[in-house]
């Protein structure tokens, strides 16, 4: 009963500021305006936060490394001007453009592992300097022009599978691959290992650089796949494609139960984050919301992200002192 009561109180406080915000923020809207329950936006909202929450699972990767990967939002753009340009300079297939999509996220995913673990490179600096890289390329490709793209992408974004939408498919094949990869593969209980003790993972054996540039590549990966999403819906690439989705997703993350400190966290808790936002963002347009105001809630929402993750470690932390003593207590008896 004892470690029933202590894993229930720890899976609490995990998910306890996802909790209190999803409560505040269906209450608040739910009594603004009747149609922020229906069936049909809640449907839109999943849609809309599809791109964001795929890459917030690769971002889950990272973060539970104590790693950062500030790129993300460029890498999107950068994934998105090389399939637009194939498609309407060369004429490619989509099924192609998205291939080489995923090939450019990847490749950026690994350029950056490589970097911290081959150069010792801190992740904040390397992702930073990938975000303005990615961001230039993507801009010289396309001489800062937006490229319209055939109907052929939208039509990825309108198809249906058993009245779903593909956009959700796509999420939820992403989420189930991740958390199955991070709680029942070795690559994941590494992951975690290293997020809780880099050193102690190394003594054990645990290759740690080869596993810190998988876990790059697996967000480079999720970028690409975000950046698809997003061409499909809106089947344009704009110079400002992906611009401050770095932060939406760190967001996202966090306010899943995903930890910066490294070696807790989830892939449903970092999609669970991102619906809260793209909730918080719905809600606001139906009740006709002031839009200059829509980047101060979600800077709120982000400083709140990070303020509630800090007392949640230190809650943790708490739980688990007060963990081990009981069990003294009960070795002494």
């Amino acid at each position: 009963m004892t470690a029933l009561v202590r894993t229930t109180s720890s899976t609490l406080v995990a998910y306890a500021p996802l909790l209190v915000l999803y409560l505040v923020v269906t209450v608040v809207f739910a009594s603004l305006t009747p149609a922020f329950l229906t069936a049909s936006n809640l449907l839109n909202v999943l849609v809309q936060s599809s791109a964001v929450a795929v890459v917030a699972v690769g971002m889950t990767f990272v973060l539970l490394t104590a790693g950062i990967d500030l790129s993300v939002g460029s890498v999107m753009f950068l994934c998105g001007t090389v399939a637009g340009s194939l498609v309407v300079r060369l004429d490619w297939p989509v099924a192609m453009a998205v291939v080489a999509m995923l090939a450019v996220g990847g490749a950026s995913g690994l350029a950056v592992g490589t970097l911290i673990t081959k150069l010792r490179m801190t992740p904040f600096v390397v992702t930073l300097a990938m975000l303005f890289v990615a961001r230039g390329l993507g801009l010289w490709i396309t001489e800062t022009r937006a490229i319209n793209l055939p109907d052929t992408f939208l039509q990825l974004a309108a198809a249906r599978l058993l009245w779903i939408p593909l956009p959700i498919w796509i999420l939820a094949g992403v989420l189930v691959a991740a958390q199955w990869t991070l709680s029942q593969t070795p690559f994941g209980r590494q992951i975690y290992a290293v997020g809780h003790d880099p050193a102690g993972a190394r003594k054990a054996g645990i290759r740690v650089d080869r596993m810190l540039r998988r876990v790059y590549v697996v967000s480079g990966l999720c970028a690409a796949v975000g950046g698809m999403i997003s061409l499909a819906q809106l089947a344009a690439v704009s110079p400002n494609m992906g611009q401050g989705h770095e932060l939406d997703v760190i967001a996202a993350a966090v306010l899943g139960g995903t930890s910066l400190f490294g070696g807790r966290g989830s892939a449903i808790g970092s999609v669970l984050g991102a619906v809260l936002i793209e909730t918080v963002r719905n809600g606001l347009n139906l009740t006709d919301a002031n839009p200059y105001i829509y980047p101060v809630v979600t800077g709120g929402i982000i400083f709140l992200a990070v303020l509630l993750d800090s007392v949640r470690h230190q809650w943790a932390g708490h739980l688990a002192r007060t963990g081990r003593h009981g069990a003294a207590g009960q070795v002494s008896a």
